[in-house]
Formats: structure tokens, C-alpha cells, sequence
């Protein structure tokens, strides 16, 4: 026997494969020194409350080691390709494959990313239209680089290839030309100081700025608004004109020299270069965005767009949702098959394309999102949207023996989807894959071959083994936080309805897939509106209704990225609130976009809550005695922060050929402030230590503080205990920004007559969270407030005390009203694709 195969102890040192992957001392983040052994070529699901460790299990743990000892495999060149992978704190993994993570989407993708990009239809297409298109006459061949709009070789030259092109105009600068120019006619002007000295320019410059706008000459308007020149003048502040003309003459020593800036340079010159979101979101109402001109809003340039495939330009193509795309590729082939004797070369290269494009097109229809279409832009679809194609792909990709790393692949899907998703999960399985899928959703719970239970609760008070097996064994585990939900053994949630106090009805509403769509929304109570995916609940409430409510209350939208909405703008082509705005005073828009871009800004700031914490640092002895005042505890100050990091907590490390690391703070070591400011402690804990705290803990240490622990006790309500105080913005899920931004809300004093849209607020949330939600949600509509939620959680729609329920399919299926009434009535109603589930919740 080969001695090299015997151990100490004598025996055969061997790896013995029993298709298990074992995990030994995994200890990630709150993970209790965990370990446990999960089947290979099953669906295993990682369930839990929000915050038990089940990420940090599966994608922390198990995807993050098995991609690291995939880049140790590879050369260094290659390695520099990639970011440096930390290594997981676990003690050993066995059996593991190779794995491919598709995780929700944090952050905005950009908008030259679409559909057809993400799933590859996009380059088959291009393919398609360079090597079988029908060119005109003696047009050369051009390569598939041509037909995207996001080459220099494709790019309509005007529009840059964005397909839009955004005007300032006189009428949007100057919306009311009876003011004058002191008066502030000019509304893109800043209205503070700088607005001031702009006029006072004006006036040294010989500008009658006391006259109507209307009745200035059309020259010095002009001038006023669309000049680049930036002349710098005497101001004589506080002058009249007539003064300012003799000080002129005397040659009188000036107040400054001020610097003229036109009115449409200033608005570019603000939305190009500011940091500032509130700004941005100023400036921008002042652009006007249209289609360009030269390409009609098709992105490309004429060469391409000549270039015809079944009669129509690969923008047209791009528009088709992809279900009629599948269709038309199908209907080609056997119309055209004579056309092509004589054309060996492109009959072959339109079969084999097609094909591949049509096995595509099958999986993604299969999940449910035919009515999507190519050139769709990836920032206007859901994370779940987003997940299902990256899937999609996956399927497709026909890999053997590799490890998917789902999360929550349920989020932003209907019951009805979710059973097309599983589907798809199932033929990933059954072509030798493992599939590790962290969720909370009970139907693919109950789908998975094996369950993998953390908890029992978030944060620290979480991170061990509940259980680990069969869905069967899990009725046994009395502190799972999960087994009472799967067992039917939690509370009802079927209550009476609340009656409305009177109703908002919406007439003729044209938008998207909405055509003349009338309905009525009640007020004073909570509503649910459901429908399965794409079917145009998004379209009617979080875009039809937030803007038509805003409008009238004068309030502008919450800033999202001005340059997405821009570029991806939605035109409401009809539609009015007809009755029902008189009871509504105040519109609070609670949605899933990041609470902050930086990583700078976290839970703390953004609730308000690290003001009252600096405040209660700079108020103990040790902080008086050395005279330090709140700005003292800010990372963002020079004189706290630590100078190292600039207050960032990490540091960039250049490592020559391979690329940059990012490292904790050799001086601070992660925390953020320098020496001196860390040695002020309250009960033992410094600034950097609170932050380190979750909401929970934090609600535990601050038990003296009543404004700090109402402020934690609202963020423990919405499910967010388990997050630290200074975890960054960029770190938080969109359901989690969500619960923060509700919380932020909560806090408020209750002044009734809100209108509250929330979309999908159940996203990330394990049902017990979801309880812990809608208490938090009928207490808003108990206070005298109205609540409406887009949502596919049944229990919630349940729980609701009106359904409307849109459909009855997706995309030009979709976009009508199927049923509404109370929860119970609309269970009853059999064309409404939502009342079979709605009823087994009931």
C-alpha cells in the first residue's frame, strides 16, 4: 500500500464523497462558531428572521470560500483581474463545487444596461441584423458593433446614443412672464444671496430689471438666459438703478466685483457638478427632456437603422415584448425558407441564430416575463425582474455540477410566478446542479428538499443551527421562528374591514399597459393592490398616483438618480383625480431606492439619531473639560475624524500588478475618529463603540434617553434590530432602506390625512417581520391615515381592508381591473388570478 495515504493514526487518508458539503467552525458575522453538513444536487433553503445569519451562512460562508479557492486556482495575471476576496472566518468547507452567486441588485445598474443586454438577446440580435439583414442597395455590409447604441461605431452622433436629448427653454426658465426681473421672474436663478447678486450684476451691466419680462426686448432676454459669456463687474449692493448709474460715473469705490452667469449655464453648470441631491433635484425641473430629433429616439445612426430583418429596424425589434418577439421568430423561418435558396451561408446563420434566440426567449417566458421588452432599462425593473433574467441566463448556460447561490428569488413575484420560478429552479437541479437559496417565502420553503433553520432571532441573539434536514423534521423545533408559520400554527390574520371615510376615484389613467383605466380608492383604510408581475400596479400607484397626488400638493418627487429619470422618463398620457384630493393633505412616498450613495452615509444619520448622540457625548465632564462641542463626534469633521482615512475607516491599498485592496485603517482601525475624540466614553463605550451597535443593543444602552429609545423602538418595530447604527447606506438591502425610511416616517408626530404608498414593503422580510409590519401599518391608518401598498405577500393582502386586484395577465395581457372589494369578496371572484391563493390564506 502507498504509505503517503495513511495518517497518523493509520488510516487511509482519502476523501470519501458522499455528495454532503460539511461547514466546520463557520464563524462570519453573528455565526456561533456554526457547523453542519448540506446535500449536493438538492434544493436546500437558509430560512430565518431578517438578520439571523443566513446570508452570512450561505453567501458570506459557502459562496464566498468556494469563489476564493476558484481565483487561488488561477494565474496571478488572471487574479488581477478580479477584487481580492477576503477569507471567510470558517474553520473548514468540504465537498463544495464551484459556485455562481446571483444576489439581489444594490445600487442603480445603469441605464444603457437593458433586458437584452443582461440576457445576451441583445447581441444575437445585433448578429442577426450585420449578417442577415436586408440591406438597401449598395449599402456595405456593417459589423454587429453598428447596431448598438452604446458603440461609437452605432451612436445616433446627436443623442450620443441615449435616444433623448434634454432642452432648457424660455418657458420653463421664465414660467411667469408678467414678474420683472426683480421679482424673481427668472425661477432657475438660486433664491438666496447668489440669486441677489445675479440681479445686481444685471443692473450694473445697464439691464432694466423693474420692467415685466414679457416687455423686454427679445435680445437682451437672450442674452439674460442662453449667454456663455461671464463678465465681472462693479455691485453697488443695496443701490437703486439710478444710484448705480451716477456711482458708476464717479468711478464710487464698489461694494465687490461680481461675475455674471446666464441663466441655462448656471442650471448645467449646477446639475453637472453638484453634490448635492437636493440641488440636483432643483436644477432639474428646469430641463426638458424629448426625443431626439435626428434618430427619433431609436439611439442609432441611419446606416444601421436602414437595415431591415421580417420589415422592421432592430429598434422596432428591441420594442417587441418578448413574448411576440418569440412569435415573430418562429412565423420568419417558415415564411422565408424559399427566399433563402441560392443563400446557403445566411439561411444557416438565421437558423442557428433563431434557434439559440427562441430557447432563450422559451425560459424566459417560462418565468413569467414575456412582457418585458430588449431594450427595456435594467434601473426601471424590480430586483426580482432583475434576478429572473440573470436566472434565465443560468438555465440556458446548461452548467453541470456547480453550486447557485440564490437570495430571495421569490422578491417581487406573485404566487402565480413563483410556481413558473420554481420551475426553473427545478431544471437548474435536475441538470446535476446544487441549489443553496436563502428565502422567506413559504411556498419555496415548502418546495426545498432540505431546510437549513438560523436563528433563533437577529443579531447577536442569532447565528446558531435551528435545524438542518428534511422540511418533515423541522415541526419538532420549538424555538424555530419559522416551523409556526410552515405548521399553520400562527395567529389569523383575517380581521373585519375598516369602512372609508370617503374615496379617491381616478378617471381615464394612460400609462404603460393602463389604457382609460377608471377605479376608485377608498380612504381612511389600508388597501392592498395585487396582480401578478408586470400587470401594472406600479404604473397606477407608485407612478400614476404618486405624481398626480404630488402635483397637486405641490411637492416634488423624491429625489431618485436625476439622470436615470431623465433618460427613462414615462409620459402619462391621460388621467385625473377626479374626487377625493380635499381629505388628503400629505403624501409620504416610502420606496426601495438606497438611503444614501456613500458609504459616509448610514442607519445613524439618515434617522436623525447621531445628532442626539454627538450632543450627549459633547455634554459628559470629559468632553466639557476639553472644550469639545458636538461636531467634535462627527466622522465627516477634520477636527474628530481620523486624518489617515478622512473619517472613511478603511484605506486603499495599491498592490502594483494586482488590484487595489481595500484595508481597515492602519491608525483607527476601522473606527472612523482619532485618538483623542475616541477617549471621551459614556458607561465605558466611545462614539465608534455606539455605532457598532445594533438597533437592539443600542436600545438596551440608551434605556434613559426617552427620545433616542423611541427612535430605536420604531426601527425594532419595522424588523430592523439586528442592523448596526453606522452600517453603511450602500450595505442595506432595498427592503431594509425601505424599513428605514418607514421608521424615519413613524417617528413623526401623527397628524392624520396622509396618503402613504408603499411598494412591496414586504420585500427581504421573514413572516414573522411581516407581523411586526402590519402593526406597525394599521397603527398609521388607525391614527387617521390612509395606506396603500403594492404587494404579492397574500397574508398581507389578507390582512387588508381592500383588494384591487390588476390584471389578468402581464405586459398587453394586463393593465385592467379584475376584481376590488374586501379581501373575502375578491377571493371569490374567478377571473382574478390572485383569488385562488388569497382564498388558502382565508
Amino acid at each position: 500500500m502507498d504509505k503517503s495515504l495513511i495518517g497518523d493514526k493509520g488510516e487511509r487518508n482519502i476523501h470519501t464523497d458522499d455528495g454532503f458539503v460539511r461547514v466546520r467552525g463557520a464563524r462570519e458575522h453573528n455565526l456561533k462558531d456554526v457547523s453542519l453538513e448540506i446535500p449536493r444536487n438538492a434544493l436546500v433553503v437558509f430560512t430565518g428572521v431578517s438578520g439571523s445569519g443566513k446570508s452570512s451562512l450561505a453567501f458570506g460562508t459557502l459562496y464566498a470560500e468556494a469563489q476564493r479557492r476558484y481565483l487561488e486556482s488561477v494565474s496571478p495575471y488572471a487574479r488581477r483581474l478580479f477584487h481580492q476576496m477576503a477569507v471567510p472566518e470558517v474553520d473548514s468547507i468540504e465537498g463544495l463545487p464551484p459556485a455562481v452567486a446571483l444576489q439581489q441588485q444594490r445600487g442603480s445598474p445603469t441605464t444603457r444596461s437593458s433586458v437584452g443586454s443582461v440576457t445576451t438577446l441583445s447581441n444575437l440580435l445585433r448578429m442577426l441584423y450585420s449578417r442577415a439583414g436586408d440591406y438597401p442597395q449598395h449599402q456595405p455590409l456593417l459589423y454587429a458593433e453598428s447596431f448598438s447604441p452604446n458603440t461609437p461605431e452605432g451612436a445616433c452622433p446627436n443623442c450620443h446614443g441615449i435616444g433623448r436629448v434634454h432642452a432648457i427653454d424660455e418657458r420653463s426658465l421664465v414660467p411667469d412672464d408678467t414678474l420683472t426681473i426683480r421679482e424673481r421672474a427668472i425661477a432657475a436663478w438660486p433664491s438666496a444671496w447668489q440669486g441677489q447678486n445675479l440681479r445686481d450684476v444685471l443692473v450694473t451691466l445697464g439691464y432694466d430689471v423693474d420692467r415685466p419680462w414679457r416687455e423686454l426686448p427679445k435680445k437682451d432676454r437672450d442674452w439674460i438666459l442662453f449667454t456663455d459669456e461671464q463678465p465681472t463687474v462693479p455691485v453697488y449692493a443695496g443701490y437703486t438703478p439710478a444710484e448705480t448709474r451716477r456711482a458708476l460715473k464717479r468711478k464710487e469705490e464698489p461694494s465687490y466685483q461680481g461675475t455674471f452667469t446666464g441663466a441655462r449655464k448656471y442650471v448645467l453648470q449646477t446639475f453637472a457638478t453638484t453634490q448635492s441631491a437636493m440641488m440636483k433635484r432643483r436644477v432639474a425641473q428646469f430641463l426638458s427632456s424629448s426625443n431626439c430629433p435626428v434618430c427619433k429616439g431609436k439611439r442609432l445612426k441611419p446606416e444601421p437603422l436602414s437595415v431591415t430583418f421580417a420589415g422592421m429596424d432592430i429598434a422596432e425589434v428591441s420594442r417587441l415584448p418578448l413574448n411576440q418577439l418569440r412569435l415573430l421568430l418562429g412565423g420568419y423561418l417558415d415564411k422565408k425558407r424559399n427566399q433563402f435558396v441560392g443563400h446557403p451561408e445566411k439561411a444557416l446563420v438565421v437558423q442557428r441564430i433563431t434557434e439559440d434566440m427562441s430557447a432563450r426567449l422559451e425560459v424566459l417566458l417560462d418565468l413569467g416575463l414575456g412582457y418585458l421588452t430588449p431594450e427595456r432599462s435594467t434601473p426601471t425593473l424590480s430586483p426580482g425582474e432583475l434576478q429572473r433574467l440573470r436566472l434565465a441566463t443560468q438555465v440556458r448556460s446548461n452548467l453541470f455540477g456547480v453550486v447557485y447561490v440564490l437570495d430571495e428569488p421569490s422578491a417581487g413575484l406573485h404566487p402565480a410566478d413563483t410556481e413558473a420560478l420554481l420551475r426553473a429552479l427545478d431544471r437548474l437541479k435536475s441538470a446535476g446542479n446544487s441549489l443553496f437559496v436563502v428565502e422567506h417565502e413559504l411556498d419555496v420553503v415548502r418546495h426545498a428538499d432540505w431546510i437549513v433553520d438560523v436563528g433563533p432571532d437577529a443579531g447577536a441573539q442569532g447565528g446558531r443551527i435551528m435545524y438542518s434536514g428534511p422540511l418533515a423534521g423541522l415541526k419538532d423545533v420549538e424555538a424555530s421562528r419559522t416551523r409556526p408559520y410552515l405548521c399553520g400554527q400562527h395567529e389569523s390574520v383575517a380581521r373585519a374591514p375598516r369602512n372609508p371615510r370617503g374615496w379617491l376615484k381616478l378617471r381615464g389613467v394612460t400609462r404603460n399597459n393602463l389604457n382609460r383605466l377608471d377605479t376608485e380608492i377608498p380612504l381612511g383604510v389600508f388597501t392592498s393592490v395585487t396582480g401578478i408581475s408586470g400587470s401594472g400596479k406600479s404604473s397606477l400607484i407608485s407612478q400614476f398616483l404618486v405624481d398626480a397626488v404630488g402635483d397637486e400638493l405641490g411637492h416634488r418627487k423624491e429625489a431618485g438618480d436625476e439622470d436615470d429619470k431623465l433618460e427613462a422618463s414615462v409620459e402619462t398620457l391621460g388621467g385625473e383625480i377626479a374626487e377625493g384630493l380635499d381629505d388628503i393633505k400629505r403624501l409620504v412616498v416610502v420606496d426601495q431606492k438606497p438611503i444614501g450613495r456613500t458609504p459616509r452615509s448610514n442607519l445613524a444619520t439618515y434617522t436623525g439619531l447621531l445628532d442626539h448622540v454627538r450632543k450627549i457625548f459633547a455634554s459628559t465632564k470629559q468632553a466639557r473639560a476639553r472644550r469639545y462641542d458636538a461636531g467634535r463626534f462627527s466622522f465627516n469633521v477634520a477636527k474628530g475624524r481620523c486624518e489617515t482615512c478622512q473619517g472613511e475607516g478603511f484605506v486603499c491599498v495599491e498592490l502594483l500588478f494586482l488590484p487595489s485592496v481595500y484595508a481597515p485603517c492602519p491608525t483607527c482601525k476601522g473606527a472612523r475618529y482619532n485618538a483623542k475624540t475616541l477617549e471621551v466614553k459614556i458607561r465605558n463605550k466611545s462614539i465608534a463603540d455606539v455605532l457598532a451597535l445594533t438597533v437592539d443593543e443600542a436600545f438596551e444602552f440608551f434605556s434613559s434617553e426617552d427620545f433616542l429609545r423611541r427612535c430605536l423602538g420604531v426601527l425594532r418595530d419595522v424588523g430592523l434590530g439586528y442592523v448596526r447604527l453606522g452600517q453603511s447606506a450602500t450595505e442595506l438591502s432595498g427592503g431594509e432602506a425601505q424599513r428605514v425610511k418607514l421608521a424615519t416616517e413613524l417617528q413623526r408626530a401623527q397628524r392624520g390625512q396622509t396618503l402613504y404608498v408603499l411598494d412591496e414593503p414586504t420585500t427581504g422580510l421573514h413572516p414573522s417581520d411581516v407581523t411586526k409590519l402590519m402593526r406597525q401599518l394599521h397603527g398609521l391608518v388607525e391614527a387617521g391615515n390612509t395606506v396603500i401598498v403594492v404587494e404579492h405577500d397574500m397574508t398581507v393582502a389578507a390582512a387588508s381592508d381592500w383588494i384591487i386586484d390588476i390584471g389578468p395577465g402581464a405586459g398587453d395581457e394586463g393593465g385592467r381591473i379584475v376584481a376590488s372589494g374586501t379581501p373575502s369578496q375578491v377571493a371569490k371572484k374567478s377571473r382574478s388570478r390572485t383569488a385562488n391563493y388569497l382564498a388558502a390564506v382565508l
